[in-house]
């Protein structure tokens, strides 16, 4: 069998997401005996209780996705329906909660631009040096930024149907960045960007982390809502610069997190401030401030302000975040404050509610 066609084919798969299923086709196991004879697509589809209604408009809607391919000549499907047990068992691991690590905390931004990756990074690291298992997962589909920050570009490593994370300072790291060259366009439709997050979830060999920090694409669409489906967020951190528009989609992203019943563990502002090095003066150049009035008004924890600074930049570009190449360095200071915080409000939720006795 041909394995690019195979792949071809398998990618279309994992983009169809049928009603009432969170897998993809291929992730659910629902799909059996698959191959290509002749440019000629064979398997069996076996469909869930619900589903048998609608059988005839998706095995059309199937097969209409495949010719999409343009070597495919005939596709042909056999849909099953009686294994009973293999159903209810695909329903249950459709349903079962991702768990790659204890915590699970989603960095989150409104807009691109305001540093949410270099945040997301510093803020890892700093979790690591409390001797703490930790992860990043570079969630950004379209845009990865791990692999410019950690230095890393080179594919990870496979044992069995796992895929190996990077070792990146001592984090568990994964971004789609490691399987895609770098200056491929990653153009995806929403059930594929959801397919893939799923993926770097569930298919890497993360190894008893203790906290997993998901660097989010931005905004408030498929991804956001594809993770606080699939997994137990222990919470999510807004990253802000201080100006208006800016806050505006930092709402937005907050508001949607508290939608879906995610906790909110508090806003950070980015670019806060530029302080010059000549006259020790504090510049706002985005102005100053926002991040923490409108954190007020959401009563919500204010976790700290970033400084925009030239060694946080450098650092970043040359793939050595400022906590590996100057952990002493004033700003870095400030993440392992914000750390700490983050540490202190995962610790209460497993704290269990006093009992009071009357």
């Amino acid at each position: 069998m041909n394995k690019i066609k195979l792949s071809e084919v398998e990618t279309v798969l994992k983009a169809i997401i049928l009603k009432n299923q969170s897998s993809d086709l291929l992730s659910s196991n629902l799909i059996n005996a698959l191959k290509i004879e002749h440019d000629v697509v064979h398997f069996s589809l076996e469909l869930l209780p619900d589903q048998l209604k609608d059988s005839k408009e998706i095995k059309q809607f199937v097969e209409d996705k495949l010719f999409t391919i343009n070597w495919v000549k005939e596709v042909k499907i056999i849909l099953t329906a009686h294994n009973t047990k293999k159903n209810n068992e695909n329903i249950k691991q459709n349903n079962t909660l991702l768990k790659p690590a204890k915590h699970i905390i989603a960095i989150a931004s409104g807009k691109g631009g305001v540093g949410k990756s270099t945040t997301a990074i510093n803020l890892a690291l700093a979790l690591l040096k409390s001797k703490q298992k930790v992860g990043i997962l570079d969630a950004d589909i379209y845009g990865p930024s791990l692999p410019k920050l950690t230095g890393i570009s080179n594919k990870p490593k496979s044992s069995g149907n796992k895929i190996i994370p990077h070792n990146a300072f001592g984090l568990q790291a994964m971004s789609i960045g490691y399987l895609v060259p770098e200056d491929a366009a990653t153009i995806w439709r929403g059930p594929m960007v959801m397919s893939a997050i799923e993926q770097l979830l569930r298919d890497v060999d993360w190894q008893e982390l203790d906290i997993l920090i998901i660097d989010m694409p931005p905004g408030t669409g498929d991804a956001q809502l594809t993770l606080s489906q699939r997994v137990q967020l222990a919470g999510a951190i807004i990253v802000s610069t201080p100006q208006d528009l800016s806050l505006i989609d930092a709402r937005k992203g907050l508001n949607m997190f508290k939608k879906v019943n995610v906790p909110i563990l508090g806003i950070i502002e980015n670019m806060s401030y530029f302080l010059c090095t000549e006259c020790k003066t504090k510049h706002p150049i985005f102005g100053h401030g926002g991040a923490k009035l409108e954190a007020g008004k959401l009563g919500v924890p204010f976790l700290g302000e970033i400084p925009l600074d030239m060694k946080l930049r450098s650092t970043s570009d040359e793939g050595t975040p400022i906590l590996v190449s100057a952990p002493k360095h004033p700003i870095s200071k400030i993440y392992f404050q914000i750390a700490d915080e983050i540490t202190k409000s995962i610790t209460k939720q497993l704290k269990p509610a006093p009992v009071i006795i009357q």
